[in-house]
C-alpha cells in the first residue's frame, strides 16, 4: 500500500553510511526505454559520457566516478523526498555497490545499515504467485483452473481463472478501495484481518469489469490465491513459502509472519497514512491486511538472491516461467505485468509498498543486474512513490537505456500506487 492520506514530510538526511558484512538466475527482450525525465520535483541526471552505456540492456562500469555520481544521486532523493534511511544495492558479475543512507531510527538517530529487516509490501506477491506456480508445475493446478474449484463464492468464480487473478485481470473490486476496511484499518492498524474479511470487503462491489478484458491492481487477486495454496497444499501459506520457496532459494532471512512480530534487527517505519494525517511510527502495526498480498519481511541480500531467482525461473520449469513473463501492456508506458511480477523498461521483479516501508527488487537479464532498494518510509513526493524516485534516480546513470519508472498519481491501483484520499492504494 502507498496511498497518502496527508501530504507531509518527515525528516531524514544523513550523509552516507558504509555497508555492513551481509551475504548478499528464457528472458524477454527490453521493453522500449522510456525518456530519461524525471517526475516533476525528483532528481534528474544526465546520462555519464565515460562507463555509462546508452545502449538498452547495459549497465555502466560501477567506476569510481559513476560510484560518486550514485552516491549524490541517492544522498540527493533522502533530501528531496525526506526520507529517513535508506538501503541500496545494485550488482553486476563484475562489481557492487551496496550502501546505507540516513538513519533507521528518526528518534535515536541510529544509522541505517543494510543488514536490517524490512517489511516488503507487495514484493509478497511474487513469493505467493511462485508458491502457485510450484503447484502448477507439480500437476496439482491448472492456471486456467476457475477459482472456483478451489474457493467458494468468489462473485463469477466460475469465469475467473487462476492466470488472470495472477496477472491482475480479474476484475475483482480491490478491498482496499472500500471505506469500512479503510476506517477499519485506520482506526485500529494493530489489529488482526483474516483473508475472509478482507475478502469480504471487495465482495460486497460489482467486479469493475469482466474477466479478461482489463488490467487492474488488485489485493483481492492475491489473497485469492493465497487461499488456494493453503486448499492444495494443505499448510498455511507461511509454511508452504518456507518449504517450496525460501528454503529451494536460500533465503534464511526472509519471513512470513503470522502476526505483528517483527524480526530484529529492524528499521522503524514512518507513515503518514493515519487518522489524522500526522506522521505516525508504524514499525509494529499488524500487516496482516496484506497477507498473501503484502504481509512479508525480509533484508537487503535475501532480496538480492530472489530479484534473479525471480526474473530467471530457477525455481519453474522453463515453459511455466515463459508464461509467468508475458507480460500483455498495463496501461502505463514501458510497464507490462505478468503472473505475480512486471517488466519495467527491461527491468524484471516488483516493488512493495505499506505504512513505513518500501521496497523494489528487480533484475535486468541482458546485464545480469539486480537492484534492490529498501527505505523506511511510504511517504510520497509530489505524488511519486520514494522507492521509484531512488530507482529511477540510480538507473538513469547505470542504464540510461532503460530506466526504472512509474507514473506519477496513476488513476486506480497501479503497483506504484500513491492513491489520493480516502481509498487507501495496494501494497
Amino acid at each position: 500500500m502507498a496511498g497518502l492520506l496527508a501530504g507531509a514530510g518527515c525528516s531524514g538526511g544523513a550523509e552516507p553510511g558504509t555497508a555492513t558484512a551481509g551475504t548478499a538466475t528464457a528472458v524477454p527482450a527490453a521493453l522500449s526505454p522510456s525518456p530519461t525525465v524525471s517526475p516533476t520535483g525528483s532528481p534528474t541526471f544526465s546520462p555519464s559520457t565515460s562507463g555509462s552505456p546508452s545502449a538498452p540492456g547495459t549497465v555502466a562500469e560501477l567506476t569510481p566516478a559513476v560510484t560518486a555520481r550514485l552516491d549524490a544521486a541517492v544522498q540527493r532523493v533522502l533530501n528531496q523526498a525526506s526520507v529517513p534511511g535508506v538501503m541500496v544495492a545494485l550488482t553486476t558479475p563484475r562489481d557492487s555497490y551496496i550502501r546505507a543512507f540516513g538513519v533507521s531510527d528518526k528518534i535515536a538517530g541510529i544509522p541505517m545499515v543494510t543488514g536490517l529487516n524490512m517489511r516488503i509490501g507487495s514484493e509478497t506477491k511474487t513469493f505467493t504467485v511462485t508458491g502457485v506456480l510450484r503447484l502448477v508445475d507439480q500437476g496439482r493446478v491448472g492456471l486456467d483452473d476457475p477459482i472456483s474449484k478451489y474457493v467458494p463464492e468468489v462473485p463469477g468464480g466460475d469465469a475467473i481463472t487462476l492466470r488472470q487473478l495472477a496477472n491482475m485481470r480479474s476484475g475483482l473490486f480491490p478491498y482496499t478501495s472500500d471505506q469500512g476496511f479503510v476506517q477499519a484499518l485506520l482506526a485500529d492498524p494493530h489489529r488482526e484481518f483474516t483473508p475472509q474479511q478482507l475478502l469480504s470487503y471487495a465482495f460486497a462491489h460489482p467486479a469493475d469489469f469482466p474477466p479478461g478484458t482489463d488490467f487492474e491492481y488488485s489485493n483481492t487477486n492475491t489473497i485469492l490465491l493465497g487461499l488456494v495454496v493453503e486448499k492444495v497444499s494443505g499448510q498455511p501459506l507461511g509454511a508452504f513459502l518456507e518449504q517450496q520457496v525460501f528454503e529451494p532459494a536460500d533465503l534464511g532471512r526472509t519471513v512470513f509472519p503470522v502476526d505483528a512480530a517483527f524480526p530484529q534487527p529492524h528499521a522503524r517505519g514512518y507513515t503518514n497514512q493515519t487518522q489524522s494525517g500526522a506522521i505516525e511510527d508504524a514499525t509494529d502495526w499488524n500487516p496482516s491486511w496484506g497477507w498473501a498480498a503484502g504481509a512479508m519481511i525480509s533484508d537487503l541480500p535475501d532480496l538480492q538472491k530472489w530479484a534473479k531467482v525471480l526474473a530467471t525461473g530457477t525455481l519453474l520449469k522453463p515453459a511455466t516461467q515463459a508464461e509467468r513473463l508475458q507480460t500483455p501492456p498495463s496501461g502505463d508506458p514501458g510497464l507490462g505485468y505478468g503472473l505475480g511480477v512486471f517488466v519495467n523498461h527491461g527491468w524484471i521483479g516488483h516493488n512493495g509498498s505499506l505504512p513505513g516501508y518500501q521496497s523494489v527488487a528487480v533484475y535486468l537479464p541482458s546485464a545480469q543486474a539486480t537492484l534492490v532498494v529498501l527505505l523506511n518510509t511510504d511517504i510520497a513526493y509530489r505524488g511519486s512513490a520514494p522507492s521509484t524516485l531512488f530507482a529511477q534516480a540510480i538507473t538513469e546513470i547505470v542504464s540510461p537505456g532503460n530506466v526504472y519508472s512509474l507514473p506519477v498519481a496513476p488513476s486506480s491501483g497501479s503497483p506504484s500506487a500513491p492513491a489520493s484520499s480516502p481509498a487507501l492504494a495496494e501494497t
